[in-house]
């Protein structure tokens, strides 16, 4: 089904894998593409409970594809004769060329929060946040330009010790490209952010997990039995329905002032009184066992 990534599910984890690893996995518009189909697949499949996304070989995902650049700057020297945008059409090929993430029309939110998500997270990498399911980085290996937004754009980072994560845009007289900007400086900070996107140096993953790029960094060897375990505990202990409506709020919150989020959150606590996870939460804590929990349903249409 796939030609530069592989998918496959296992134990409630949606596992993507960037699958271009002589390239170390350099980025293009099919693997754009073919990212977003086994994002949605995992994201309407009962059985998945969380996606994965790493890159197979020695690299997580080098940016860019050279030859992508190489056609950018034909384009902009005058080299190409079509009429409209190349540069343009190039950036939405390596985007996948999608800008909606499946959440439907902004008429159509049925509340202040869904619509701000809608709004603000249905970009390049972006929509990965508007995913119902957690979206975790599995990140083995290079991280470069254009991937630093992909990984940004999960909701959890889990990093091996060697791996490295390289902005690279100044090196190339880019920009901080696809929300590097807001992404980067919400997660370490403005001046952590400026000195990666500034100095283009190599953070590995010790460093990256001080100052808060990723939630945790581990020896190569340990990465993916960790990550498997964390979406097994997900799996076994979670709420889908919890974390799905938690996940929103997070991401929707980032816009409101804390007298909106406290407002919204008593309103949605209200509604998780009656869903049947909170009965089963209840009843497995007072019986001392695991709780069991239901898979969230597929998305009609």
């Amino acid at each position: 089904m796939y030609e530069d990534i592989l998918y496959e599910v296992q134990d409630g984890m949606g596992l993507i894998t960037l699958n271009r690893p002589q390239q170390l996995n350099a980025w293009g518009g099919k693997m754009a593409t073919e990212m977003r189909q086994a994002v949605e697949s995992a994201a309407n499949d009962p059985e998945v409970v969380a996606i994965v996304i790493t890159g197979a070989g020695k690299g997580f995902c080098a940016g860019a594809d050279l030859s992508s650049l190489t056609n950018l700057v034909s384009a902009n020297q005058g080299e190409t004769t079509d009429g409209d945008d190349p540069a343009a059409a190039i950036s939405a090929e390596l985007s996948g060329g999608a800008k909606d993430n499946g959440a439907g029309d902004d008429g159509d939110a049925s509340d202040a929060g869904e619509d701000v998500v809608t709004n603000n997270f249905a970009g390049a990498y972006t929509y990965l946040m508007a995913v119902e399911k957690p979206v975790i980085a599995a990140i083995n290996g290079a991280v470069a330009g254009m991937a630093v937004p992909m990984v940004l754009s999960c909701d959890l980072r889990f990093m091996a010790d060697e791996a490295v994560i390289v902005t690279a845009f100044v090196q190339r007289g880019l920009i901080a490209e696809f929300g590097t900007s807001w992404l980067l400086a919400r997660q370490v900070g403005p001046a952590h952010a400026l000195d990666m996107l500034f100095s283009s140096r190599k953070v590995d993953g010790q460093e990256a997990a001080r100052m808060g790029f990723v939630n945790r960094s581990m020896p190569l060897e340990e990465l993916m039995p960790y990550v498997r375990d964390y979406v097994s505990g997900l799996a076994r202990m979670s709420s889908p329905s919890s974390m799905a409506v938690m996940k929103r709020q997070v991401y929707s919150q980032l816009h409101d002032g804390l007298g909106a989020a406290e407002r919204e959150s008593l309103a949605l606590m209200a509604q998780s009184f009656r869903r049947p996870d909170f009965a089963e939460g209840v009843k497995s804590f007072l019986e001392q066992r695991e709780p069991q929990f239901n898979r969230l349903p597929v998305a009609e249409g």
